[in-house]
């Protein structure tokens, strides 16, 4: 019995050494699946934010379609992950964000005035973490989800704009002041806020803080 249990414990420490000598690296996680089914649920998801016609491009420019119809952005995000947030201003592993896209439609039933979202969704995104590295998915003409391979530019703007844990916090009007009472505001976008000028006018809304 002894004899069989030293054995176990040479075996065992043989092993503890093989993984201390032989670390997994980043390289070694799993890679992003290249196809993302999306959840067809995520409509009863936290709801984040609603834009429109919102563009990253020069001043004055609006995001609307081919012909010139306006488009609302629809956020929504798994609950887990959303009470994560919460709790420390960063989203957590297997966070997932799904990006809704919907033609604004003027002049619908009574409505003689600004624009209402299409009943068809004409766009989605996923921006989702997996294995603690953000990655993207856009619908593909076979109607698909696909993996955007790095590096692309959705990256390199969400790393350089994004309020924090690289995702546009700044357009969440219920979470930006959690990302201020948490400190998880990215140094990019302190550095955006501050603008050129030193005003930091015109870059984000101002909200009170936290209590």
């Amino acid at each position: 019995m002894l004899k069989t249990i030293a054995v176990a414990v040479t075996v065992s420490t043989l092993l503890i050494a093989a993984v201390a000598a032989h670390p997994v690296k980043a390289a070694d996680k799993p890679a992003a699946p290249a196809t993302m089914a999306v959840p067809a649920d995520y409509r009863e998801w936290i709801f984040l934010t609603s834009g429109m016609d919102m563009t990253y491009a020069q001043a004055g420019a609006v995001g609307l379609t081919a012909d010139k119809k306006s488009v609302f952005d629809n956020v929504f995000v798994n609950p887990e992950a959303y009470k994560v947030y919460k709790q420390t201003g960063t989203w957590p592993d297997k966070t997932t964000m799904i990006l809704e896209n919907r033609i604004g439609e003027p002049n619908v039933s009574i409505n003689k005035g600004g624009r209402t979202q299409g009943h068809d969704v004409s766009g989605l995104e996923i921006h989702a973490k997996i294995n603690n590295e953000w990655v993207f998915y856009i619908r593909g003409k076979d109607g698909e989800e696909r993996l955007i391979p790095k590096p692309a530019s959705c990256y390199t703007c969400h790393e350089e704009h994004a309020a924090s844990d690289t995702t546009f916090v700044q357009f969440y009007p219920t979470l930006l002041p959690i990302a201020q009472a948490k400190k998880s505001l990215s140094a990019a976008y302190l550095k955006d806020m501050a603008s050129t000028d030193g005003s930091g006018a015109g870059t984000t809304p101002a909200v009170p803080a936290a209590k």
